[in-house]
């Protein structure tokens, strides 16, 4: 049997900044992950309040030798010609006014890598069977190694990273769907030939509102490869003919930027499809185990929350971990659900604002109000825990208020 302080299940980013956290302070860190690295997976435009898990995590220079794509802020587009921009350092508060913008296969195996070096024992092609836990909360993991033998890891604490394999939520009946509508993905990567004649921006993600409920993403990454992706309601892509490829290159012809700038492209690979993704848990902690990124919650790809989520959560469970390994008494609901929660609920407001329009109304309206613009950049920055920021301390009302008064003074132009 397999013994360390704290076992991590998937090396992702919230698994490995909580793993490089704990393994700092002296304790023993081992991961387990289900997958072989390098792997892919979406959620490639980080945010600059990730930065700062990064750094105290020690990552920051290994990440910045990879030569990711900077990115400085995003940029919204609706009709092809009103544009709403955003650049990090005009932000209201946070100490980072910059991130990358990364393929998240190269990313999250730099972050392993990393942890590794450290000392951090990781172990791929490594599924988890079952989990006991006893009643000083150590536990008793069974895996299936990459052998094909199942083996035992005795465990003080658990921290599970899984992401959207949500393992120990699943195991221990802790499930439940998400408050936000079914919504799909239609995504590739273009070899983006074009880049330089039309595009000039390849330091920020582009949104561009593609119908009231439909947009799509646009991530330009550091290897001439860039990210796009549809994101709407399922009646929206069912009513598309073909096959992926054939559904992805006609909602690209059918929008004017798109198509300049992809229509003749190469996709690097067959595009995918992600279905109904939204999914939350009852509670983030148990006994004996806590949950980070987005096994306790993934909201939309919609401003890129989920990678900040991840890495704050881990930043937050590491310390707490340590606390407990200390012997010292942690306030779980208090110290760490609560906190996930702001975070969460804030970014949920600003998705439910995107779908429903508010934000449409704000971001693309005329004469926007500075101050309120700088606090609502930060939120775009991932800085959801300010509560010096009015749109975050009082988000719903903030982005309610202001997207109603916009309008009222816009039917009241038209009625002069």
């Amino acid at each position: 049997m397999k013994k360390t302080d704290v076992l991590i299940i998937g090396a992702g980013p919230s698994g490995t900044i909580a793993a490089a956290i704990i393994k700092k302070a002296g304790y023993e860190v081992m991961i387990v992950e289900k997958l072989v690295f390098p792997r892919f997976v979406i959620g490639e435009s980080l945010l600059p309040r990730c930065m700062e898990a990064l750094e105290e995590a020690g990552f920051l220079d290994a990440i910045k030798q990879q030569g990711f794509q900077e990115k400085f802020g995003a940029k919204f587009v609706l009709d092809n010609n009103e544009v709403c921009d955003f650049n990090f350092n005009e932000k209201y508060s946070g100490a980072y006014d910059w991130t990358w913008q990364v393929p998240r296969a190269n990313f999250d195996k730099t972050l392993a890598d990393e942890c590794e070096k450290m000392g951090i024992e990781v172990f791929y092609n490594t599924e988890v069977k079952d989990i006991k836990i006893n009643d000083d909360e150590s536990s008793i993991t069974t895996v299936l190694n990459e052998d094909g033998n199942l083996e035992e890891i005795h465990a003080r604490f658990i921290i599970d990273g899984s992401g959207y394999g949500r393992v120990i939520p699943k195991m221990f009946g802790l499930e439940r769907d998400s408050n936000l509508p079914t919504r799909e993905t239609l995504f590739t990567h273009y070899i983006d030939k074009n880049r330089n004649a039309v595009a000039q921006e390849p330091n920020r993600i582009t949104v561009y509102v593609f119908n009231h409920t439909t947009w799509v993403w646009c991530i330009p990454f550091s290897n001439g490869i860039t990210s796009l992706g549809f994101v709407g309601f399922p009646e929206f892509f069912n009513n598309l003919a073909g096959t992926p490829e054939e559904k992805l290159r006609a909602l690209v012809s059918s929008h004017t930027a798109l198509n300049e700038r992809f229509g003749d492209c190469e996709m690097a690979f067959e595009p995918k499809e992600i279905k109904g993704w939204s999914a939350t848990t009852d509670k983030f902690y148990g006994k004996g185990f806590v949950l980070t990124g987005n096994v306790t919650e993934f909201l939309d790809p919609m401003f890129s929350s989920g990678v900040t989520l991840a890495s704050v959560s881990a930043q937050n469970a590491g310390h707490l971990v340590i606390k407990k390994l200390k012997g010292e008494e942690v306030d779980w609901e208090a110290e760490y659900m609560q906190p996930c929660m702001q975070g969460v609920n804030v970014f949920r407001t600003f998705v439910m604002g995107w779908y429903d329009g508010d934000l449409h109304t704000i971001f693309f309206s005329k004469n926007q109000n500075s101050d309120m613009r700088k606090q609502i950049c930060s939120v775009l920055a991932g800085y959801v825990w300010d509560d010096t920021n009015p749109f975050v301390k009082n988000h719903t009302k903030q982005v309610k208020t202001l997207a109603n008064f916009i309008r009222q003074t816009q039917e009241s132009e038209v009625g002069k």
